[in-house]
């Protein structure tokens, strides 16, 4: 008796990949993840390879690792993927102590940010017979 088999959370024509506990915060790591959603993913890398963000480094690592998770596990074809949803969610924020003047001290906080890339294939529209 083995224990059943969860549904796949994403449709069959899906393939996602996850960066976990990334050095940046949510707000700054959001504004590179809205600019590649809702593209095609080599237009995505194009403009992830020519950002001059810091992050957008890995966020095109992220993505080419959803494109390979589509290829390779789920067999969907790389030309017609889009970037259907690019969401970042909040990690952790680590506690560091600044020293100031007057032996007072401030509160640094570093925060860190998930992503999560999902790639979705669609049929091309204008090769209708």
């Amino acid at each position: 008796m083995a224990k059943a088999k969860t549904e796949r959370r994403l449709k069959e024509n899906e393939a996602q990949a996850v960066a976990r506990t990334l050095r940046v915060s949510p707000q700054k790591l959001n504004l590179v993840a809205a600019m590649i959603r809702g593209k095609k993913v080599e237009r995505a890398l194009a403009e992830l390879e020519f950002s001059r963000k810091r992050i957008s480094g890995t966020v095109k690592k992220t993505l080419e690792s959803a494109i390979a998770n589509a290829e390779n596990n789920h067999d969907l074809d790389v030309d017609s993927l889009i970037v259907a949803e690019a969401y970042v969610g909040k990690s952790i924020t680590m506690k560091r102590f600044h020293a100031r003047g007057r032996g007072r001290a401030s509160r640094i906080e570093k925060p860190f940010a998930h992503l999560t890339i999902v790639v979705r294939e669609v049929e091309e529209k204008g090769e209708a017979a």
